[in-house]
């Protein structure tokens, strides 16, 4: 897991841990999104940045590329890897978040899943005595 990664599942663990909680795989679901948002860090540098002006030097080079970075972490921390203030304050009489919805039914259907795996190697397993 990247940076981008690690500081999404650190800010979510803080301040959305009910939401954190309905994620089945924290680790991979993490890691996708660190490298989505490395990708879109890379893409939004660049435009912040522009082009080369002819006159400027290197170090002044340097240090327009360096601040597009910068700018455009901050950007993709904020748009991608902090959790929406939907996320943020979910009371038992407020409507459930889009994804805090979504997060739900995917722990759902891993469940059932598992659920189902469980009783097919069941009835495998009587098959199996059975002959």
């Amino acid at each position: 897991m990247n940076t981008y990664g690690k500081f999404a599942q650190d800010t979510w663990k803080m301040l959305a841990p009910r939401q954190y909680e309905l994620i089945v795989n924290p680790e991979e679901w993490f890691t996708d999104l660190g490298k989505e948002a490395e990708n879109a860090v890379g893409d939004l540098s660049v435009k912040i940045a522009g082009q080369d002006l002819p006159e400027e030097s290197y170090l002044e080079k340097v240090g327009r590329l360096n601040a597009a970075k910068t700018q455009a972490e901050e950007i993709v921390r904020v748009e991608m890897l902090t959790p929406q203030a939907e996320e943020l304050t979910e009371d038992e009489d407020q409507e459930p978040s889009e994804m805090s919805l979504h997060l739900q039914f995917v722990k759902e259907m891993r469940e059932l899943q598992q659920q189902a795996t469980e009783e097919l190697d069941q009835l495998e397993r009587d098959s199996n005595l059975n002959q």
